[in-house]
């Protein structure tokens, strides 16, 4: 019902999966390139397929990884919380776009920039992680102040 009223169902993270909060920013610094279509193919690839969200109100992406991610990257999250990326477990929610929301030329709330091909099929956290530190690293020190 809330995808009919609202395009998004609010759906609760850390049973099925959780997300990990990726800029925009972040990924334009590693890309070198603005475009959301460039954006989205980029992301497909770097993560294998795997379920990406995309806000474009705040320009922010949600890799779907395994519920227990928030529980292992406890270190990492402490020195990548300055470039805004978080992993978002028990305790939060996440607006889930309908399954027939995957171009990201349309206004709506959110959109999938990489579809969920299956519902068992997630991103690896490793290939999330390299992603985050490589863009994390075209950034530069300016990232870290």
């Amino acid at each position: 019902m809330e995808w009919q009223e609202h395009q998004v169902a609010m759906l609760p993270l850390g049973t099925l999966f959780a997300a990990v909060r990726v800029p925009g920013p972040l990924l334009i610094a590693l890309t070198n390139n603005a475009k959301v279509s460039e954006l989205d193919a980029f992301l497909r690839r770097a993560l294998d397929g795997g379920p990406v969200i995309c806000d474009p109100h705040f320009f922010r992406y949600y890799a779907l990884v395994p519920a227990s991610t928030p529980r292992t990257w406890h270190q990492a999250l402490d020195d990548w919380r300055a470039l805004d990326v978080d992993c978002l477990g028990r305790g939060s929610y996440l607006g889930v776009p309908r399954l027939d929301a995957v171009d990201g030329t349309q206004a709506r709330a959110s959109y999938w920039s990489a579809p969920m091909d299956s519902a068992a099929m997630l991103c690896r956290p490793l290939a999330v992680a390299r992603l985050i530190a490589a863009g994390r690293h075209c950034l530069g020190p300016e990232a870290e102040a």
